[in-house]
């Protein structure tokens, strides 16, 4: 661990505050270096950056000053177009962007006066100045929902178009379609049912599964896969452009695709009633849920059928419709893959997903939590072994061998991490053991959340615990995936939406036959998993912006109204409260909790009126009133009643 002294480096993710003051946690040492404005050098709110520190004042933060950014958190902003002091700039809607950017009359772009834009950054010569930039694309006015949806994708670096070049590459790819020379030398399973299974809303299919019931009496199941790496090859423009994204992003109102649509909603895409080539994985399992063979490899499919998770769940609930033997046993295989993935330390972490009901325009007019039902656990379950075995069935065919593969990675929680969520929960009154390690052991954690159904703390006890693991990323190194109880994972089930999925089915084919992967290559490897990790997070980022837009817009029109939540968090500004139904969250401040003076007990981990003694704690429940939604900063301010 590094010594916290004068001339000392680290580096981290810069946090601003909206006074222009910048903060970089050093968590190995629980301190936070704080940045003046004049020492930030450019960097900007999230930017990863290295620190220098500066000075060491007694009963303060250490001083620092940022050295370098590492990597920006956006690759451009938004914002709205201005004219002040007989310029035009960008100024920013973030409180933390403590400086606008000037645009020059000749990179306009079309762009006119109160326009909200995108624009990059040209120049910054004078850290203590104002950088110049570029409009690089008009998205509309403020808080049109096409504008403010596109921003957030934007500048997380996700464009809802793609280069030319891409667009004639994949437009010529789907006008050849699949020939009969394509099928050739693939296993056929069009005679196999088969069937897919996938949210009402979904426009792309990744996956099928496909069911035949053998004269043994076993079962073979295959979990078929677009086979996307048959379509985009290395070197070409698809396959930079597929990197560069990395991803595809789920924003609230669209689906922004890591390959143009001619692709990830047509040829590649298993729709029911045509042929599509597949990459499969196939287990023969008997009566008693035990696997007794697997194979890997290129497949051919038709699927018979288009199921939603709600359709399906209908089938299985009356017990009564298309391919009800086939779901039957699906669902069983599943559910013993699910008690024994928990028997052997998996995590239990189904965190509620919130859905928005929108009108033609975008604007939300209703919010709920989509329910995660059986047929969900149950493709989840089918692609999880997949996943798991390709991973296994790679790692340990040639122990002799030197082998690079992509895999999913999960490291065992921070120390530090799992000491506060320990305080954390027993501030709460649950004081859960842990191991010689340290660690709380999984089995508390489930049987916690168990006890912790339909009560209130529930939501921020789960988050509490996530929070605390480590972040699950690709890598070329494996140790095993710790929150799903796994030795050996991978994700091979989605190349259509993840670019790791697509370098799988690459690596699994060139092993499969014969070829080798040349250890000149493996340096490349590194860097797609380092890159893939990154954007995940960042598309994550983006689809939290969004949810927490609409969610601010919904409560904009509620301003007045009156509902029933609970409180999620404490602080020393004041209680954040969740809506029931909507999970719209906002805060109320001490101001706002009535007559007394309130405090923050760190100890108590409440808020305490100093008079009545009232306390608020995170569970309790409370009536609020909407008293404030910013659409532009995205905060909801609530009153209590």
């Amino acid at each position: 661990m590094q010594e916290l002294k004068i001339g000392a480096q680290f580096e981290g993710s810069i946090n601003i505050s909206t006074k222009g003051i910048g903060y970089v946690k050093v968590r190995d040492l629980g301190i936070s270096i704080e940045i003046p404005r004049e020492a930030l050098n450019r960097s900007f709110h999230s930017d990863n950056v290295l620190v220098e520190v500066t000075g060491l004042p007694k009963g303060e933060n250490p001083q620092g000053k940022v050295l370098d950014i590492i990597r920006r958190a956006k690759i451009g902003y938004s914002g709205t177009l201005d004219f002040a002091q007989g310029a035009h700039c960008i100024v920013s809607n973030d409180g933390r962007m403590y400086t606008p950017i000037v645009i020059p009359n000749d990179k306009l772009s079309g762009a006119k006066q109160g326009d909200k834009v995108f624009c990059s950054i040209d120049a910054w010569p004078d850290p203590m100045g104002t950088p110049t930039g570029s409009v690089t694309r008009v998205l509309g006015k403020p808080l049109e929902n096409n504008a403010e949806m596109l921003s957030l994708a934007l500048e997380k670096g996700f464009d809802d178009s793609y280069p030319p070049e891409v667009e004639a590459e994949a437009k010529a790819i789907h006008e050849k379609g699949i020939t009969s020379d394509e099928i050739s030398g693939r296993r056929d399973f069009r005679q196999t049912t088969t069937f897919t299974i996938d949210p009402a809303d979904a426009k792309d299919f990744d996956d099928a599964i496909s069911i035949k019931f053998l004269e043994n009496g076993n079962t073979e199941v295959g979990i078929h896969i677009a086979d996307v790496s048959h379509y985009v090859r290395p070197g070409t423009a698809l396959d930079t452009e597929a990197y560069r994204r990395a991803t595809s992003v789920y924003l609230v109102d669209r689906t922004i695709p890591m390959l143009p649509e001619v692709l990830s909603n047509e040829l590649c895409s298993l729709n029911p009633d045509v042929d599509r080539l597949t990459m499969s994985a196939v287990f023969e399992i008997t009566p008693k849920f035990e696997i007794v063979s697997e194979w890997f490899g290129k497949t051919v499919i038709h699927s018979a059928f288009r199921f939603t998770y709600e359709n399906a769940q209908e089938v299985l609930d009356r017990q009564d419709g298309p391919f009800l033997s086939e779901l039957n046993v699906a669902l069983a295989i599943a559910q013993d893959l699910e008690k024994k993935r928990f028997a052997s330390g998996a995590l239990s972490l189904d965190a509620p997903e919130v859905k928005f009901k929108l009108d033609e325009t975008g604007h939300p007019i209703g919010v709920y939590t989509k329910i995660r039902g059986a047929t969900h656990h149950m493709i989840e379950e089918l692609m999880l072994l997949a996943n798991r075995k390709v991973a296994q069935f790679i790692a340990t065919r040639d122990t002799n061998a030197q082998e690079i593969f992509m895999y999913r990675i999960h490291d065992k929680p921070d120390l530090d991490r799992m000491r506060d969520l320990h305080e954390f929960l027993k501030r709460l009154g649950h004081n859960l053991p842990l191991n010689k390690e340290g660690i709380i052991p999984s089995k508390a954690l489930n049987d916690l959340l168990i006890s912790l159904e339909g009560k209130p703390e529930k939501e921020t006890v789960q988050i509490s615990i996530i929070r605390s693991m480590a972040k699950a990323i690709y890598s070329t190194q494996n140790i095993g995936h710790y929150g799903l109880a796994f030795e050996y994972y991978t994700h091979f089930t989605s190349p259509i939406r993840r670019y790791p999925d697509l370098v799988v089915h690459r690596l699994v084919q060139s092993y499969l036959t014969g070829e080798v992967v040349g250890k000149d290559t493996w340096a490349m490897y590194d860097k797609v998993a380092s890159h893939s990790s990154i954007r995940e997070k960042e598309a994550a980022d983006a689809e939290r912006a969004s949810i927490k837009y609409k969610q601010t817009e919904y409560m904009a029109d509620r301003v007045g109204a009156q509902f029933d939540g609970s409180v999620t968090g404490v602080s020393m500004n004041g209680i954040f409260v969740e809506e029931k139904e909507s999970k719209c969250e906002g805060m109320i401040r001490l101001r706002d909790l009535g007559s007394d003076y309130y405090e923050y007990n760190d100890k108590e981990l409440a808020i305490i009126g100093k008079r009545t003694g009232k306390t608020f704690r995170i569970g309790d429940k409370v009536k609020f009133k909407v008293a404030n939604a910013d659409l532009s900063r995205r905060i909801i301010d609530y009153t209590l009643v």
